[in-house]
């Protein structure tokens, strides 16, 4: 009997969701992750291994954290000072969430909030990560087949998270760099209109402010425009507020929290917050997703979800004990804001020597970078033919535009926050080598009778045996950055 092929036995043995691609990893920005973690960057073991920059994370202030979890054993119950309280945590815990947890991520929110707004712990809602938490608010919030307007471009993750169980649409709302990427009223109104005619019933709009992957903030304006639409419509407005205290620049952070009071006859029970600890505290492996909900009924429904995805209580403990020491927490946020700030400058001076333009933003772990200019044509074919060389030839994990649904070719989200100094410095010198390598060809391009020029894509070579380049720290702040011939764009 001839042996079934591997989709046809999961076609007969699995089920359609298991069978089927709606996880949505069919995407060059999970392929850029199989990327690096087959030849991932090591300065010693690897140094010609692939860049992880396609990873928001937050490592800049691994430092602070293990100081303080080395100061305070007793914040495990798997220590000796903190055995005492292990059979107290490490038996069943209500899906509620420990007291003292509910209410130091309460405050905490507050304080990545400048302290403008309050949070009753009492609706703060345990998830595994934001992962879970996105998806408990649309199995909440929609059917199979209804719809959310997401602003583009959006996070890639969000067509696993919010789709793929779910059976729910996202409706992208189309904005533009000749605006800054901006939400509008007409785009809105586009977006609705173009579900409406798709047979498809919108039952809310999802928000991420500060944006992922723009790094962009709302202003107070924008945003009660968008709880004006909302609520005009009667559909929820779903804030994705993880990144809330990673703003740094002018720009500061509003809360869709802060603007509710401000709106006459507002309905609140169409406000929805989604969190975690992942991005402000650098604390992704702990799963800490949080939902926060306006509407009692979500709330209560959302909390019975809660039992599938849990935050373990030996980690609401440690939590707890973390975030209600509140000269370690203002500490922290300081200097994370501070940091990211210097290594958000690091990279965008960089980038400004080489004639690389960038989004202007002020927030995140991340910078929209602007490569439309190298583009053979301005289309997603030729993006992604670039994006196959930096990933694979210049060794940089980076996300193309066309991954986060980004209405126009030739941008790409860029991490920074997630590798030390001299990894960044080696970051920057491929980009240097790699333009460098475009300058040549473009010159020779231009001499009277050149051989006809191999296209860049596949004649780049690009060699990082010579280490000495990297130790001479090239792009530190006070070093000179060679010109280039490329030209930046203006937003």
């Amino acid at each position: 009997m001839v042996a079934l092929t591997a989709e046809k036995q999961d076609q007969n043995l699995l089920s359609r969701m298991a069978a089927g691609d709606g996880h949505g990893e069919k995407s060059a920005y999970f392929d850029g992750w199989k990327a690096y973690e087959e030849n991932p960057f090591h300065p010693i073991d690897r140094p010609d291994g692939v860049i992880q920059m396609g990873l928001a994370e937050n490592q800049l202030c691994g430092d602070l954290m293990r100081k303080w979890v080395l100061e305070h054993p007793e914040a495990s119950i798997c220590t000796a000072e903190g055995v005492n309280q292990f059979s107290d945590i490490a038996i069943f815990q209500d899906y509620h969430g420990l007291p003292e947890f509910r209410q130091a991520v309460a405050k905490f929110m507050e304080k990545t909030r400048n302290n403008k707004v309050k949070f009753d712990p009492d609706r703060i809602v345990m998830s595994g990560g934001a992962t879970g938490a996105h998806e408990t608010v649309a199995f909440c919030l929609a059917n199979p087949g209804d719809g959310f307007l997401v602003p583009t471009p959006y996070y890639p993750g969000f067509d696993r998270d919010l789709r793929w169980r779910t059976g729910v649409n996202l409706v992208p709302v189309t904005c533009h760099s000749s605006n800054g990427f901006k939400i509008t009223a007409e785009a809105l109104d586009a977006a609705y209109e173009n579900a409406r005619v798709s047979n498809i019933p919108v039952k809310g709009l999802l928000i991420t402010n500060p944006s992922n992957p723009l790094g962009t903030t709302l202003d107070r304006d924008c945003l009660k425009s968008l709880v004006k639409f909302t609520n005009d419509k009667g559909i929820h407005l779903i804030a994705d507020e993880i990144y809330a205290a990673t703003s740094f620049g002018e720009s500061e952070f509003i809360s869709v929290a802060e603007v509710i009071d401000e709106i006459p006859d507002c309905n609140s029970d169409l406000i929805h917050i989604v969190y975690s600890l992942s991005k402000d505290m650098g604390l992704p492996g702990l799963r800490v997703g949080i939902v926060y909900s306006y509407n009692d009924r979500v709330v209560q429904i959302a909390r019975k979800m809660s039992s599938f995805g849990l935050v373990s209580s030996q980690t609401q403990h440690l939590i707890a004990k973390m975030l209600s020491d509140e000269d370690f927490v203002d500490e922290f946020i300081r200097k994370s804001k501070l940091r990211l700030a210097e290594r958000h400058a690091e990279l965008t001076t960089g980038l400004d020597g080489l004639g690389i333009g960038w989004l202007k933003a002020g927030a995140g772990l991340f910078i929209w970078m602007d490569l439309r200019n190298l583009l053979k044509t301005a289309t997603f074919d030729s993006e992604m033919e670039l994006w196959r060389v930096i990933v694979h030839k210049v060794k940089l994990n980076v996300s193309p535009g066309g991954s986060c649904h980004c209405h126009e070719p030739g941008w790409f989200r860029v991490c920074f926050a997630n590798m030390d100094y001299q990894t960044m410095e080696t970051a920057l010198e491929r980009i240097r080598v790699f333009t460098s390598q475009i300058e040549e060809e473009s010159l020779i391009l231009t001499k009277p009778m050149a051989k006809k020029k191999k296209c860049w894509q596949s004649s780049l070579r690009l060699s990082f045996k010579d280490t000495r380049r990297f130790e001479e720290g090239f792009f530190s702040p006070h070093s000179p950055v060679p010109p280039s011939p490329l030209v930046r764009a203006q937003i």
